[in-house]
């Protein structure tokens, strides 16, 4: 089914929920949220199978029986939560990490964060694979302060608080926000794997108020005549601040001589914000080729003029550059309207779309692939950069806007 992208302010495309629980284009953890079954809409429970339908319900049925009867803590046995269990493990039988049902309660913080600040230690989590992974902790955030770096895989996960100790083998990232989201003063271990160590490196880390804003103007180069625009993000407030960005740089005139567009570390979000940042730069033709599952393509174009279309420019991006930059930064490469400096992104190249269902809860599912102009499908392999440059952190230098400087130069 093709997506209407008049509609695309519904669409998130994954990202990676920001963990502040963490984690794809979503932002997880709001302050004292628990989760408590107990208050979910009440469910009437009919055996009747769907019309149409010839598959066999017995087996579902016996085992709820069984459960019901033989269970030794009835207090345990809550239907709501049982139902909503159920569809959980449908969902996840497909084998897609970003596909996930969320319950009231789950669905509730989603939309919450996507809205503001958020409670946690500041890591972008997403897959590689099916291993959970960090995608790039925020800047400033405990999770960068505590030493947790982009590329980390997270194994295992620890909070005495919640009395919780577990492997993340076949765990989905709602579960995984769930485990690692909490209130501000409150402590979570991550176990890591990192490419460079050969044992697992345990990091505990303190959970704080998190507030970072999606858009932030600074100048450099000679006689400031560079604008760096980092964004950080896809949310909802990040239009009506690069808004407000991008009307300070014309203030300045010609004084402004180029832009760096600084997307590192930024897991994406709200498609549409992908496709209305684009066109800030591209005065015509394609951001993005959406691929149903019929194999259809639709070619997304430029959504609107922009306002610094003739300005020279330069993108960055790094391994945790994902989703909805990584869009941005396809459409500026294979456009030619910018040289892509620093690393090869992270890698994801599917879109979400939630739907709301009755009763607070929504079904976030991959219900596309997308592709750059040119054809090339970013899932796993991530975009490769013009300028290929490590920033080497054992030097105070940021050697890949130091580059970017040097191209607009």
């Amino acid at each position: 089914m093709k997506l209407s992208f008049l509609k695309a302010r519904n669409i998130i495309i994954g990202i990676i929920l920001v963990v502040s629980a963490s984690g794809i284009g979503y932002f997880f953890g709001v302050k004292g949220f628990e989760a408590n079954f107990r208050k979910f809409p009440k469910v009437t429970v009919s055996r009747e199978t769907p019309p149409a339908k010839s598959l066999d319900f017995s087996l579902f049925w016996k085992v709820w029986d069984t459960i019901s009867l033989v269970y030794y803590d009835k207090s345990k046995i809550v239907p709501s939560k049982m139902v909503y269990g159920a569809i959980k493990g449908m969902v996840a039988s497909l084998g897609d990490p970003y596909t996930a049902f969320l319950p009231p309660e789950e669905n509730k913080v989603t939309q919450e964060d996507l809205n503001g600040n958020f409670e946690g230690v500041g890591v972008q989590i997403g897959f590689k694979g099916t291993q959970l992974a960090v995608i790039a902790p925020l800047s400033g955030s405990p999770a960068e302060k505590a030493g947790i770096k982009a590329g980390d895989y997270i194994i295992g996960l620890k909070d005495q608080r919640k009395n919780i100790q577990t492997g993340t083998v076949g765990m989905s990232l709602p579960q995984a926000v769930e485990i690692i989201r909490g209130q501000a003063g409150t402590r979570i271990t991550l176990t890591l794997l990192r490419k460079e160590t050969e044992a697992p490196i345990t990091i505990e880390v303190t959970r704080e108020v998190i507030n970072v804003p999606s858009v932030v103007l600074t100048f450099k180069g000679e006689n400031n005549s560079l604008a760096v625009i980092t964004l950080s993000k896809f949310s909802a407030d990040t239009k009506q601040q690069w808004a407000k960005v991008i009307e300070s740089v014309l203030v300045k005139g010609e004084s402004v001589k180029g832009i760096i567009l600084d997307m590192r570390n930024n897991p994406g979000g709200y498609l549409d914000g992908a496709i209305d940042i684009a066109s800030e730069f591209i005065k015509s033709g394609t951001v993005l080729i959406e691929e149903d599952g019929k194999g259809v393509r639709n070619e997304v174009k430029v959504s609107r003029v922009g306002r610094v279309l003739d300005y020279p420019l330069t993108a960055l991006v790094n391994s945790g550059s994902a989703s909805a930059s990584e869009i941005v930064a396809g459409a500026l490469k294979d456009n030619k309207r910018a040289s892509i400096v620093g690393e090869t992104t992270f890698g994801k190249g599917t879109v979400q779309e939630p739907q709301q269902i009755e009763g607070g809860s929504s079904l976030h599912i991959t219900t596309s692939k997308w592709l750059t102009p040119s054809g090339f499908w970013v899932n796993d392999k991530g975009l490769t950069p013009d300028v290929k440059i490590l920033d080497d952190e054992k030097t105070d230098k940021d050697e890949q806007l130091e580059k970017a400087i040097e191209l607009l130069k």
